[in-house]
């Protein structure tokens, strides 16, 4: 694929996330509590709507690529790019030991792609969108997946809504805390989070699920649909014990799929996942 030369200079990632990501276990995070249901229902999703292999997917702000290899193990030609050169690095070292490689491995961010128009079938943001708290930068990257995507290419975007950190506050019974309250009061207020505190999650942008609607739209995507994909799931206190038990496992998931497009229950689940399709 030949590289594709943006017209702006380069966006540097923020500080702040930069240095979360430089030292948490991003790598490895979706085989642990409850991010084992977000990272079960985000296949489930993207197996549902996505063209068949072979077609190209870019995975933008993939990490160390647990959505990119499991594409790729299944026939698609898989490009990943993430602004952490740290999780570039154990992504490269991982693909050294599959049989299947991606087409692509590199260092970049979603603003600004260095991948020719019209290039692919799929692009995956599954994390750039929490992590661009100015409006302006959520438009940019949503004009570059646009740019990228063939006509009637899918595009799937995740967010975390409004109310995931003071619902998370609630089962941690960490509301009680004044510094932690006001962090909630905050995002849940205007969508900013900004922690600027040692153990929590980085600087983060939270959307209403109508609000990644009308990003969308606004980048002249056709919204095909958006999911919750944790559900009520996320206010379990023994999601561990409950995901080991493959009844009760089963249990969850089946609940989430029921609420997964009930408008008055998008808000409950920590993460949801839109899908739309390039004009």
């Amino acid at each position: 694929m030949p590289p594709h030369h943006p017209e702006h200079p380069e966006p540097r990632l923020d500080p702040a996330i930069a240095a979360y990501y430089a030292r948490s276990p991003e790598e490895d995070r979706h085989t642990r509590g409850l991010n084992q249901l977000e990272a079960y229902r985000t296949r489930q999703l993207i197996e549902r709507h996505a063209p068949p292999a072979p077609a190209t997917v870019l995975d933008v702000g993939g990490a160390a690529g647990a959505y990119a290899f499991w594409l790729a193990e299944r026939g698609y030609t898989v490009h990943l790019l993430d602004p952490v050169p740290r999780l570039i690095d154990e992504a490269r070292s991982r693909a050294a030991s599959l049989g299947r490689p991606l087409a692509s491995c590199q260092v970049g961010d979603a603003r600004a792609l260095p991948y020719p128009d019209r290039c692919a079938q799929v692009v995956l943001l599954l994390g750039p969108l929490y992590h661009l708290i100015d409006p302006a930068d959520r438009a940019r990257a949503l004009a570059e997946a646009a740019r990228v995507l063939a006509p009637g290419g899918i595009l799937f975007a995740a967010a975390i809504t409004r109310w995931a950190y003071a619902l998370y506050g609630l089962m941690r019974d960490l509301l009680p805390d004044p510094a932690f309250q006001e962090i909630v009061d905050a995002s849940v207020r205007d969508g900013a989070h900004r922690p600027r505190r040692e153990g929590f999650f980085t600087d983060a942008y939270f959307h209403r699920p109508e609000e990644l609607d009308a990003e969308l739209r606004s980048a002249g995507f056709v919204v095909e649909g958006c999911y919750g994909l944790e559900g009520p799931c996320g206010m379990l206190p023994d999601f561990d014990a409950r995901w080991s038990d493959p009844v009760r496992r089963a249990g969850m998931i089946h609940v989430a799929e029921m609420v997964e497009s009930e408008p008055s229950l998008l808000g409950m689940s920590p993460h949801i996942l839109a899908v739309a399709r390039r004009a």
